[in-house]
């Protein structure tokens, strides 16, 4: 290495010999020993005072690669002579040091890779940089001090924030702002990661000098430094708004606008980064901000409502392009405060869902009245809120359109609804203005807004529509413009009534069609959406509404033909070309005539190639399916083998898109398609039947069922291997919902066909999934064949037996349901077994043929309802919930009543029942349920540990399937809910197993369920809770036992995304649990599941880590960083990091739930 150092340093040429010892840097092979390197670094810090200013920055681009490749004190003699050269008269040295010594920072190894590099190198700079920004001297020094003061709080975790600190403050009174500015940058990155004693002080001092209030331009820099800190650090400054924020208002009534832009940036940094501990200020917030919305002293707006009739259809004069800004006052500073107050309203309205009611009363109508700002800027901003405020009302309407949530009255929904005509007025005379950025806020608005309210729009088409195509047909509009006009026309078009536009589509369809031959691929692409939609419009099949369409066929056709019809073309083109073709050929193909040949011979040749197959078979599935009755025989021929050969393809999205595609050609064109074409796709089926993707071998059934209702006579070919396929899978206990529907459609099907090579054999397999649909009771050694199963010693032989039972008796029930009822009663033994018949008997029949025996099946239950055997109680519960479904209005109150009931075992087979009364998707019992699932809850205060523990069950069970149920209860129940997370001391207990003594904890499930509650709550009900409350108790649970440990891993994963602000606030609590999990030793002579139970802790509790990792400022936290040095210096640790960071990454944090 050395000769090849002094060979580099005798080049004269200086400039090619720098570079050439930069890639030798960067190579990693390169060792140096003690005296090459003080060579090296001695050359280079020579070369940073070199003439050429080339050279200069190569030198100090040599200096990364350097700093790890040499001894710490050469890194120290390095950072001292730039720290000296920063602080010379020549400005370009002082430049370039200052160039070096950000490099030098960036490149140190940060703390918690263990090394000690950093810190000496920190404590070297701080010394040095405190001193030169303390000499108010020089000011460029000063500034270029203070930035990689910054640099350096913000990459690396320092330890002597006192001296800093020190420092810093007296420069917020610095006589130059850029130096102030400087100082408020650096004092943000500060508080991200210094001890609470300098943060005390800092906050401290900035209270007292507002308090003081000296001068304007001070208390100016002090609120700005507050909102930085904010910021930077919200979870830190929350416990002392109480004492800044009356200060904040207070400095709002002076008459300054640039205080006021601050004070109000400074609430909308508190919103957003103090959620809770701004809760109580927020009403104050809003209405300064409502006020200073509209804070403009210099401007008259006489224009208000001048023109009201400037609503009509036709619009106004063509020419008029809004506004020409012809005010302008370079020295009005007001709009900077309405800007700021328009920012923190979209703060406010972002994070505060619980008052979306509050803010369409007040907010609103503010916001819309404000459309019409004359600054672009602050426009800009007051269209973001509103776009904010109607996303925020986009979630919720999951519960909103729950119909007992609708009986509420005014809902957010409802309110909106009423504001529309308001909002269409306010952006009609937008719409037309020159500016680009407000036409394109004004369509996000009405996309938005559309996405809300489908149908909103319905009365004001006539107004918006002119307002669309003037950005369709401006030459001045940009790309992004036109884009956004049709993606805003695209989804109108999709969300309201086709007669809506019928008086429209004169005017509509010439810019469009225009648009679709635009040289840019963006704006076709989205314009052929627009035409696929509009070709729905002119001639919705669906519809007998009258409207002649047929002057546009042509136009709409050749314009979407040519970009079909071109090749070398955009993929996204293409494919939208493809479906908008599918869909003209679906609504107008009998007005194509001698087009239409032609044009299926092109989708033809789209299906042979890779790129545009799938999308060409969903267009034949399209086109198949049409009403119109298409004439698709010309391609048949080819195109079905095609299809078939697609099925063993490796492509999953294809192989479903050609089932489907089949089962439509099969059924609508069974006059075109030969027993050949049959044949190759039948040859292609039984690998698609198979348990590992059922919905694949759903479609495959549907497909065979079809073939058996249109072609009956093909069905004898399936008897091989298909067939086996198809038993196989009736035997998997995987088979339910979609599929087992389509299987039973399949085989009444095939028994209708009476096909008669299938032989007794093979159908007596399927006897108990047909038994459901026919009456099997003209065999009557069946009952004893089955009964004798009940006997089996095989576990699996019982259950099949009684499921078959079940099944069977569905299809008679006044047959076998009073003998399944007779044999409950006289054979105890076999009680179990008959009651799960009996369950399938409850939920398969049909609500009419169960109605005589209600009675009889509710007084049998009744009885066994406080039997001691859980396993009993269990399916008695889910046996009374299934049969009150039948009978709600009578059965409902009946249950209700037995909570009244002494035993115990009655009153949590009542409770469980509950729970099966409750689907996900709406029912006649449901506003029943509402109105006394309240009364099943009061259980969770019942005296009996297993009660509580089904009660909790059961509310688990309404919060994921049907929240709107217990939405208003949550205040009454969370207080016992939290209550049960307590571990109890009183049941624990010690048991002796021989020489050993072990502990039982009885309160283990019941913390379990109480847990299970709360994290389905997050998911379901996440904006009726105190987030605060819940971390408590989240915290609690990362102490507990196992089970609850991993499910409060599962939590704070959940929580990290969507509450990351709250988390925050309590990083340093959550951390403590999750480190002590990580780092906690098993015994060395535990047993084997011991271990993996450990090692299943840690790799969860890493999960969580790497959740928490994923809010931003998390790492600056000291706890935090101080964890994640421990973790990469244990390797164990550090690798168990290392891949689970490499699945977060993948993007499958979401799925964490299913871990």
């Amino acid at each position: 290495g050395r000769n090849f150092f002094f060979f580099i340093i005798k080049l004269t040429d200086k400039f090619m010999a720098t570079n050439d010892l930069m890639s030798e840097l960067q190579k990693d092979s390169i060792k140096l020993d003690d005296d090459s390197e003080r060579k090296v670094v001695k050359m280079i810090l020579k070369l940073l005072e070199d003439k050429n200013g080339e050279v200069q920055n190569l030198a100090v681009k040599c200096l990364g690669p350097l700093v790890s490749k040499v001894k710490e004190y050469q890194v120290e003699t390095i950072v001292d002579t730039l720290c000296t050269n920063m602080l010379s008269d020549k400005e370009q040295l002082r430049d370039i040091s200052s160039i070096g010594l950000k490099t030098v920072i960036g490149e140190l190894p940060p703390a918690s890779s263990g090394s000690a590099l950093a810190a000496s190198v920190c404590k070297k700079i701080t010394g040095r940089l405190t001193s030169a920004i303390a000499k108010q001297e020089d000011v460029s020094v000063q500034l270029e001090a203070l930035d990689i003061m910054a640099d350096m709080l913000c990459g690396l975790l320092v330890n002597f924030h006192p001296s800093i600190l020190s420092c810093l403050l007296p420069q917020l009174t610095s006589p130059r702002l850029a130096v102030r500015k400087r100082t408020i940058i650096a004092l943000g990155h500060l508080v991200m990661s210094c001890g609470n004693l300098v943060f005390v002080d800092l906050i401290e001092h900035l209270l007292s000098e507002l308090s003081r209030n000296e001068s304007m331009s001070t208390t100016r820099t002090y609120i700005q430094c507050i909102a930085a800190i904010s910021r930077q650090a919200g979870h830190r400054i929350g416990e002392y708004l109480e004492k800044i924020i009356p200060l904040v208002v207070k400095f709002c009534s002076v008459d300054d606008d640039e205080l006021r832009e601050y004070c109000i940036q400074a609430f909308e940094s508190f919103v957003r980064r103090c959620p809770k501990e701004v809760y109580p200020h927020v009403p104050t917030v809003i209405s300064i901000c409502l006020k200073y919305l509209t804070y403009d002293p210099n401007y008259n707006y006489d224009d208000e409502d001048e023109d009201e009739n400037a609503m009509d259809a036709d619009g106004v004069d063509e020419d008029y392009q809004g506004s020409d800004d012809e005010y302008s006052d370079d020295d009005d500073m007001s709009w900077k405060v309405r800007r700021a107050a328009a920012k923190c309203l979209d703060a406010v309205v972002s994070t505060r869902h619980e008052m979306l009611p509050e803010f369409y009363r007040t907010v609103s109508p503010a916001l819309i009245a404000r459309f019409k700002e004359r600054e672009e800027n602050v426009k800009a901003d007051v269209f973001h809120a509103y776009l904010s405020l109607l996303k925020q009302t986009r979630p919720a309407q999951s519960w909103l359109c729950d119909p007992d949530a609708m009986e509420q009255g005014e809902t957010p929904l409802t309110m909106l609804q009423s504001q529309v005509s308001m909002i269409v007025k306010a952006l009609h005379k937008q719409m037309k203005e020159k500016s680009v950025k407000t036409r394109q806020c004004c369509f996000n608005m009405l996309t938005e807004l559309v996405n809300v309210l489908p149908g909103a729009l319905t009365q004001h088409i006539p107004v918006l529509i002119p307002g669309i195509i003037f950005s369709l047909n401006d030459k001045s509009s940009s790309s992004n413009l036109k884009i956004d006009a049709l993606s805003c026309l695209y989804v109108i078009l999709c969300n309201h009534q086709p007669k809506v536009f019928h008086p429209h589509v004169q005017a509509i369809v010439p810019p469009v069609v225009a648009c679709v031959g635009d040289p840019f691929y963006k704006i076709t692409s989205e314009a052929l959406l627009v035409t696929q939609q509009l070709v729905k419009v002119i001639r919705p099949l669906d519809q007998t509404d009258v409207f002649d369409a047929s002057p546009y066929i042509s136009d709409l056709f050749a314009c979407t033909i040519k970009r079909l019809k071109a090749a070398d073309i955009d993929q996204e083109v293409k494919e939208r070309a493809i479906s908008c073709m599918g869909q003209i050929i679906c609504n107008l193909g009998d007005s194509l005539g001698a087009d239409l040949p032609g044009t299926l011979h092109i989708f033809l040749e789209r299906l042979k190639n890779e790129i545009t197959r799938l999308t060409t078979v969903k267009a034949l599935t399209l086109i198949a399916g049409s009403q119109l009755k298409i004439n698709l025989r010309p391609i048949l021929g080819e195109a079905v083998p095609i299809l078939a050969s697609f099925l063993r393809k490796n492509q999953r999205a294809l192989k479903l898109s050609t089932l489907a595609a089949l089962d439509i050609l099969v059924k609508n064109y069974s006059d075109s398609v030969t027993p050949a074409m049959i044949d190759a796709v039948l040859a292609e089926l039984p690998p698609l039947i198979n348990e590992s993707d059922m919905h694949v071998s759903q479609m495959a059934i549907s497909f065979l069922t079809t073939l058996a209702r249109v072609h009956p006579d093909s069905l004898s070919k399936i008897s091989g291997s298909i067939l086996a396929e198809l038993i196989a899978l009736v035997r998997s206990p995987l088979l339910q919902g979609g599929a087992l529907s389509a299987m039973l459609e399949f085989f009444q099907a095939l028994v209708a066909t009476g096909t008669a090579s299938l032989g007794y054999m093979d159908l007596l397999r399927m006897l108990t999934k047909v038994g459901h649909h026919v009456d099997l009771s003209g065999q009557p050694e069946l009952k004893t064949v089955i009964l004798d199963a009940f006997s089996s010693a095989s576990e699996e032989v019982k259950s099949a037996a009684s499921y078959a039972l079940g099944s069977i008796s569905v299809g008679n029930l006044p047959e076998y349901l009073p003998f399944v009822l007779q044999e409950i009663s006289g054979q105890p033994k076999r009680q179990y077994l008959l009651l799960h018949s009996l369950k399938e008997i409850i939920s398969s029949a049909s609500v009419a043929g169960l109605k005589p025996y209600v009675e009889n099946v509710w007084a049998l239950l009744l009885k066994h309802c406080e039997c001691t055997e859980e396993g009993t109680r269990n399916v008695v519960a889910e046996c009374l919930g299934k049969l009150t479904l039948i009978d709600p209005e009578t059965l409902l109150p009946r249950l209700k009543g037995y909570l009244l009931s002494g035993s115990s075992y009655a009153r949590s087979s009542v409770v469980t029942a509950v729970k099966f009364t409750i689907s996900d998707h709406p029912q006649t019992i449901d506003p029943l349920l509402k109105n006394c699932i309240g009364d099943f809850l009061k259980t969770l205060e019942d005296p009996d540990l297993n009660v509580r523990r089904v009660a909790l069950v059961t509310f688990n069970s309404a919060a994921h399937n049907k929240p709107s149920l217990i939405r208003d209860l949550l205040d009454t129940v969370l207080p016992h809910l939290y209550n049960e997370t307590k571990v109890r001391k009183d049941l624990i207990r010690e048991v002796e197993m021989g020489p050993f003594k072990h502990t039982v904890d009885d309160g283990l499930d019941i913390r379990k369920a109480a847990f299970e509650c709360m994290y389905t709550l997050l998911d379901s009900c996440l904006d009726r809770l105190d987030i605060f409350e819940f971390l408590n108790h989240v915290e609690d649970g990362l102490k507990d036992h196992y089970d609850i440990k991993m499910l409060t891993f599962l939590m704070l994963a959940r929580l990290s995304s969507l509450c990351p602000s709250a988390v925050l606030q309590r990083l340093d609590r959550l951390v403590e649990p999750l480190r002590a999990t990580c780092t906690t030793k098993v015994k060395a002579n535990s047993v084997k599941q011991e271990f993996e139970k450990q090692d299943e802790l840690k790799r969860s509790a890493m999960r969580a880590v790497v959740a928490l990792l994923t809010i931003p400022e998390a790492e600056k936290s000291p706890l935090m960083s101080e964890f994640q040095s421990q973790i990469s210096s244990n390797p164990e640790l550090a690798a168990i990091f290392d891949s689970i960071q490499r699945d977060s990454s993948s993007a499958n944090m979401e799925s964490m739930d299913t871990t």
